[in-house]
């Protein structure tokens, strides 16, 4: 596990700053694996990133059953989140979907799971009660709103989920924000702060400075400009990661 003062420094970028940053270290297939490719929505962009690690669970709300034949479900969901080292994510698997009829978030949970260590949720479910969830300081990525809570209850957790088309397994690394989230894979966690920085940095350094200090120059010195600083830029993240970056 990262120092949390350097889950700090990432959660001061946004996630496609850390995804570019990402690319160049890992072994993983940037174009497809990582990130979510089915659309999520962020209900609280004003509260910025949010980075933990995953704790899962697994609902249903449409099924009236599940309350009936696991009663201290909610005891025990509990004590798994409470036992997790944090700070923790919480990724929901809703069984419902697409047709989502009840919310498992609201303010009385988000304020539980914010007193147990969690900063917010990621959920292919519904949530409830936005002003008040923004209120306890917990993020949620979800599909919708939703006025009730239905059936719900935990149904299984610590267990692999899949939302938004990307599984996630307990315990792996999330950076999520308005963009969508990203699921790190644990060997490329160390390296992950400083490739990012670096990126950044490069991206200033090269193709923003040249297109931003654009303004009255004709339009071949443009070019000219923006073509040097791609080439520069291009050998800024060769010569630290043996890739060409992005441009």
């Amino acid at each position: 596990m990262l120092e949390y003062s350097d889950l700090l420094k990432l959660k001061r970028w946004n996630t496609p700053t850390i995804y570019n940053g990402w690319e160049q270290i890992t072994k993983s297939d940037a174009g497809k694996e990582g990130y979510n490719p089915e659309e999520t929505t962020d209900f609280m962009p004003q509260m910025g990133p949010m980075v933990g690690y995953a704790v899962t669970v697994v609902i249903e709300p449409g099924n009236p059953e599940h309350p009936k034949n696991s009663p201290n479900a909610w005891k025990e969901y509990r004590e798994y989140i409470g036992s997790i080292h944090g700070p923790k994510i919480v990724v929901i698997q809703d069984l419902d979907k697409p047709a989502n009829c009840g919310s498992f978030w609201g303010e009385v949970n988000s304020n539980v799971h914010r007193a147990l260590g969690c900063v917010g949720t990621i959920t292919d479910g519904s949530i409830r009660d936005l002003d008040e969830m923004a209120n306890a300081g917990f993020k949620a990525l979800a599909r919708r709103l939703s006025v009730g809570h239905a059936h719900s209850t935990p149904v299984r957790w610590n267990c692999e989920v899949e939302v938004f088309g990307r599984k996630i397994k307990p315990g792996q690394l999330i950076h999520a924000d308005k963009h969508g989230f990203l699921v790190i894979p644990d060997e490329d966690i160390d390296q992950l702060l400083d490739a990012s920085i670096f990126m950044d940095a490069n991206e200033c350094n090269s193709v923003i400075a040249a297109a931003r200090t654009a303004s009255g120059k004709p339009t071949r010195q443009i070019l000219d400009e923006l073509n040097d600083a791609s080439a520069q830029f291009g050998k800024a993240a060769k010569s630290r990661f043996g890739n060409k970056g992005e441009w």
